[in-house]
Formats: C-alpha cells, structure tokens, sequence
C-alpha cells in the first residue's frame, strides 16, 4: 500500500523508490570474505573519485513495482502494436549499454554510472529482462574494479568513498537476490561507519577536554578567517573546518545505510528490525539536517510503514501525519507519494472516511505533478477501499 521514499541523504545518491510497503519489494564489501576483483581494470585517475553519481539504489523496487507484466489477454493486444516500441526501447538500452562501456574505457567512472541508471530504468520500463541483468552486472564489475582501483591506490577500506561504493553493490545484490552478499554488504557498510564515528568520537572529547587552552589561538585565528573573507580569499582555514565536514559527512552515509538496510529488511518481511535501522536513520537526519529536511520527513514517513505492517497502527498514522503535515508547510516535492502513505495507514486502521479524503487530496496532487503511476496505483486503492468500507449484506 506503500510508495516508500528516500532520496540520497546529503550526498546525491538518487533513489525513486516507489513501491507497497506489505506486498511489493522494498527495497560493500563486493561479497564475504574475499572475492576476486572483475577483470576489467579502471585506468589510474588523475583524481580519486569521491563517489560516484546518483547511484544504482533499489530500481528493483521502484521500477518493478510500477513495470508490473500485463494480464495474457492485454500482453497478447499489446504485441502487435508494442513490437515496434518493444524494438525501439531495445535498440536504445544497447545504445547506452555502448555507451556506458566507452565511459569505463575513457575512465570516466561517474558518467558510465549515469548512463547504467538511464539504461536499467529504461529495461524495466520495457520489462526487458536480458538487458536487466547484463546491467546489473555490468554497474557490478564498475564498482568493484573502481573500488580494487582505490583500494590499490591506497584508500582505507574504511574511507567513505569505499562505503559508497559497498552500498550500492549491496544494493545490487539485493536486487538480484544474492541474499548472503547483500547481507554482508550492508552489515559492513553499517558496522565500519559505526566504528569510524566512535573513535571520532572520542578524539572529539579529547579534543575538548584540551580545548580552553587554545581559545586564544580560535579567537585569533577567527579574526585571520574574516579578514580574509573581506579580500575575498577565504578557503577553509579555519582550523578542523574540513575534519568536522567529514565527519557530517560521515554520520549521513551512516544514516543512508541505515534506511537502505531498513528497506531490504522490510522486504524479507522483517518489519522490526527495519523499524530500529529507521529509529536511528532517522535521529541522525533529524541531528544534521534538522526535522523539516525533506530526507527527515521521508524517514519518517517510512518509519510510520513498518509500524503500520506490525499492526501499529495508531503510532504508524502519528507518524504518517506528521510527515504529511511537515511535507505541505515546506512544499515537499513528493507530497502526495507522503500523503498516500498516510491514506493507506489510515485505511488499515479501519478509518476510511478519513483515509478516502486523504486519497482524493493526494490523487489531485498526483495528477498535477503528472505522476501516472502514482495516479494509477492510488485509483487501485480507492477501489479496495471502497470495497474495504462497503457495509456487508
């Protein structure tokens, strides 16, 4: 019943994820214990990559979800006219996948990635099964030969370029069902975050515990940082500017791969633990982006779905609310997807006058953004919940 949400928290890792929350899918150590780098081999850069684009994140879920196959009577009207486009859209994910290829040779990493998004959107969108795994396995090798590349150059496995990395293979993993991989690829990603911080954590204290004896250096050197501002000079020199960035940066990856894990629990039905990942996704984008971030009000949302699917219903419709609330006071692109999310926690608490309402006002906003899939799959639920709130005979 659930369009689940997130996009990439602070680091421009894209995710349209649309999909049901109880029926539908949700949404790196390239594998356990060493597996062997692909034989393609990314040439020496002249610059390490600090991430790599908008990210091959669940289109599984979000692409399977609105690609569903037809009924064999639509499949079979559809055939003759479709053959063409079938053809069209075939010829043009070759186009790409070509395209992607010369990226990886040209050592321009980001924009293959680009083009292997572009291109495993569209196979979904023409249910081309082939062209969706030769995709997968393609952004696979990327990453995992980009990675060997840096690893070899003499990143930590821990810097947090590797862990975007790792996110998205396990990512893919997910996607193709490769259980154990993903598994290990999330529980690596989470627990060498989670290290990382603690240690910067206690640095932090030492740090201060020391601190007043340089308050006068600070206050000298915050008086160098505005001069230099004034003759349009400035370049982070204030003392740790970069060190505290990093470590934002840091616990936003953390939260990024909570929210992932989240998901691929919530799709293997585990719908308690995914509500603990997204506790903690949660608090930290609530602690650096601040509770009327878009990503906080998204997190929220999804928190109120895996509570609605362990029968919570009064605490999902709290926190659906709240989203929806936040949502329409900052203008969040993506309200009626938050609205419709509300609609359905409230149907499944049995209050259909409320949730109709909340149905209808997100099917209007869902036709002015031209969303057709979300326009489509709102009309399904209107009609189960008609049926739903239909007295028995």
């Amino acid at each position: 019943m659930y369009r689940l949400l997130g996009a990439g928290l602070a680091l421009g890792l894209l995710r349209v994820a649309g999909r049901r929350g109880r029926s539908r899918s949700a949404r790196l150590l390239p594998g356990p214990a060493g597996g062997r780098a692909p034989a393609a081999v990314v040439p020496p850069c002249r610059e390490v990559p600090r991430g790599l684009g908008p990210g091959l994140l669940p289109l599984l879920a979000a692409l399977a979800w609105s690609s569903r196959p037809a009924p064999a009577e639509q499949e079979r009207e559809r055939q003759g006219a479709g053959g063409a486009a079938a053809g069209d859209a075939e010829a043009e994910i070759i186009q790409l996948l070509k395209r992607a290829k010369l990226c990886i040779m040209k050592d321009e990493p980001a924009e293959a990635e680009l083009i292997l998004h572009d291109a495993l959107r569209l196979a979904y969108k023409s249910d081309n099964k082939k062209a969706i795994t030769y995709t997968y396995d393609l952004a696979e090798k990327l990453f995992k030969a980009t990675m060997s590349h840096l690893l070899g150059g003499g990143m930590q496995q821990e810097d947090n370029a590797i862990i975007e990395i790792s996110l998205k293979l396990a990512t893919i993993y997910a996607a193709q069902n490769r259980q154990e991989l993903a598994l290990a690829g999330y529980e690596f990603c989470i627990s060498t975050l989670e290290e990382k911080i603690e240690r910067e954590k206690e640095l932090s204290e030492d740090t201060l515990s020391v601190s007043t004896r340089y308050e006068r250096e600070e206050a000298k050197l915050m008086f160098c940082l505005f001069v230099l501002i004034a003759e349009g000079r400035a370049r982070r020199v204030m003392l740790g500017t970069e060190w505290v960035e990093e470590k934002a940066n840091t616990h936003l990856l953390l939260g990024m791969c909570l929210d992932t894990y989240a998901r691929y629990l919530l799709f293997s039905k585990q719908p308690s633990q995914a509500q603990r990942m997204y506790e903690k996704a949660l608090q930290i984008s609530e602690e650096i982006l601040g509770e009327r971030h878009p990503q906080t009000i998204v997190l929220l949302s999804d928190l109120a779905t895996t509570l609605d699917a362990q029968g919570r219903s009064d605490e999902a419709c709290v926190h659906a609310q709240r989203a929806s609330d936040l949502a329409r006071q900052g203008e969040h692109p993506e309200l009626h997807v938050l609205l419709r999310n509300l609609a359905a926690v409230l149907m499944h608490g049995e209050r259909y006058a409320q949730a109709e309402e909340v149905y209808q006002e997100a099917l209007k906003r869902a036709k002015l953004k031209r969303d057709e899939v979300s326009v489509r799959h709102i009309r399904e639920e209107l009609a189960e919940l008609s049926r739903k709130s239909r007295p028995l005979s």
